[in-house]
């Protein structure tokens, strides 16, 4: 089994979760993988069990007692950044959009493999680390290059014009390589919150980019598509 990465004391997971068996089975597996949990049955006491001993990821299923886990991640999102990964039986298009434009940062559908869980931890967490260096930090993925501070865009060593909509969208998901943004924030972040119904907008666009960026774009290498739910540009 895969384990954590190493620190100099556990990383600690709080496991917002009300089925004694899912607890159990995540406590053996994550305790195991060198993880410390934190575990509460309901929302509210996730919650506080978050602003009182701030977790180094949550995982929290949608199904909870006494509130909706989207609303959980709704309030986390007010004043934490933390890592959220969505643990749930519910597998519909529209709960995992619901889950992910709330905030959360990956969903994974019950049942679940282990080791598909520890992969997430671990992605969850170079994700974080990213974050914190978001900015103008360049991106390289294979040939691609995207330098944000120079406005620059190259593939295989030759400049890539593009239009200003071109290079916010594409900012966009630079700033979250390998993880999903869905549409709504998409176009949220380009277009604004007035648009965030517009999906054409969405997919007149990315088709541009795939034509310029993609050696096949109708077999795009770069920038990947969830279907129903949004866009993700490769983590190399």
């Amino acid at each position: 089994m895969s384990e954590a990465p190493a620190h100099e004391h556990p990383r600690r997971v709080l496991v917002i979760e009300d089925e004694p068996e899912i607890v159990r089975f995540l406590r053996a597996a994550l305790t195991s993988a060198g993880y410390a949990l934190q575990v509460a049955a309901t929302a509210r006491d996730g919650l506080r069990e978050a602003a009182s001993q701030p977790p180094d990821f949550v995982i929290v299923d949608l199904g909870l007692p006494d509130l909706d886990g989207v609303e959980v991640i709704r309030r986390l999102r007010e004043w934490s950044r933390v890592p959220v990964i969505v643990l749930s039986a519910r597998g519909a298009e529209r709960d995992k959009i619901a889950a992910l434009d709330a905030g959360a940062d990956d969903y994974l559908t019950k049942p679940f493999a282990v080791g598909e869980l520890l992969a997430r931890l671990r992605v969850a967490e170079r994700h974080a680390r990213a974050d914190g260096r978001a900015g103008d930090t360049p991106v390289t993925i294979g040939e691609l290059a995207i330098d944000p501070g120079r406005r620059r865009v190259t593939l295989a060593g030759a400049a890539i014009h593009l239009t200003p909509i071109e290079f916010k969208l594409l900012m966009v998901l630079a700033r979250h390589p390998g993880r999903v943004v869905t549409h709504q924030q998409l176009l949220r972040e380009v277009w604004g919150p007035a648009h965030t119904r517009e999906t054409h907008y969405l997919r007149v666009h990315m088709g541009n980019l795939r034509q310029k960026l993609e050696p096949e774009p109708s077999r795009p290498r770069y920038l990947l598509t969830e279907p129903g739910v949004g866009y993700r540009l490769r983590e190399e």
